[in-house]
């Protein structure tokens, strides 16, 4: 396996098993019931695209540092990363914040269905776990192209499940269960980082 399809792939499982738990699925599902699906997936799928431009840019930035720095730096990316996760994933029940997501009402435009879909998710994806393993996993690959890819594809296929198939999977999955998980993988990599920092 070449080393830009084992970016893709790690990127992709990375940010798939993060995000299908997580408020992004939540926020889409909920827009989907205020606005057609339509400009709902377009405008969640050009905010996906931007903020993970925005990690690759990030961690090829931090790939020119020297190894130790790249590593101390990935090592905190993923510790904040299972921090955040870890924290949802053990809040009490009922503490989701997908209110952002239920405002407008009524029929509307695409571009303002799309605008407003684009809005709720960039400002919930700012600085959330997919954004920081993104720009974690460019630094550790030195692949941007590659793991921004994997990225966006997992982000727009989640986008695609909460559009079309959002409230079965989410009654089938329990996402604080896959949280935990994501988080307790990220503590992993944070880890694993951390030790070749000082190797």
């Amino acid at each position: 396996m070449s080393a830009e399809l084992l970016a893709f792939a790690t990127a992709f499982a990375l940010v798939l098993a993060v995000e299908l738990p997580d408020k992004t699925l939540v926020a889409t599902l909920v827009l989907t019931t205020r606005y057609p699906a339509g400009p709902v997936f377009a405008g969640v799928s050009v905010a996906f695209a931007v903020h993970v431009v925005i990690a690759a840019m990030f961690g090829s930035a931090l790939a020119l540092l020297p190894g130790a720095l790249v590593a101390a730096v990935v090592a905190t990316l993923f510790a904040i990363g299972s921090y955040l996760l870890l924290r949802e994933g053990f809040a009490p029940v009922g503490t989701a914040t997908e209110d952002a997501a239920r405002q407008g009402a009524g029929p509307v435009s695409f571009v303002r269905a799309a605008a407003t879909s684009f809005g709720v998710l960039f400002a919930a994806e700012l600085g959330d776990a997919s954004q920081l393993a993104t720009a974690g996993l460019t630094a550790r690959f030195g692949t941007p192209v590659a793991i921004a890819l994997g990225a966006l594809t997992a982000l727009i296929v989640v986008a695609g499940v909460a559009v079309l198939i959002g409230r079965k999977v989410r009654a089938r999955i329990n996402p604080r269960l896959l949280q935990r998980i994501a988080g307790f993988a990220f503590a992993g990599f944070a880890v694993f980082a951390a030790i070749q920092t000082f190797a």
